[in-house]
């Protein structure tokens, strides 16, 4: 599984390796706080785990752009007081 690391699939499947390691990053630690794995353990470490639920299209990164630009706006600066 951690061969899947170094393959341009994953990176692709999930749209890059910012994004890949933020899904990465949120995963591990849901299942560090307890969260049940989506596919079989197996005697895995959850980082393997993960990367399975991501190969397997268990998991995806949920990304709403809209917010994102909303909280990183400029401030308008027409108005002056």
């Amino acid at each position: 599984m951690i061969q899947d690391l170094k393959s341009e699939d994953i990176v692709e499947k999930v749209g890059g390796r910012f994004k890949l390691c933020a899904l990465i990053q949120r995963r591990l630690l849901e299942l560090m706080d307890g969260a049940r794995p989506l596919v079989e353990r197996d005697g895995r470490s959850d980082l393997e785990v993960v990367i399975e639920e991501i190969m397997n299209d268990k998991i995806t990164l949920d990304f709403d752009e809209s917010a994102a630009m909303a909280k990183h706006a400029a401030p308008d600066m027409t108005s002056f007081e």
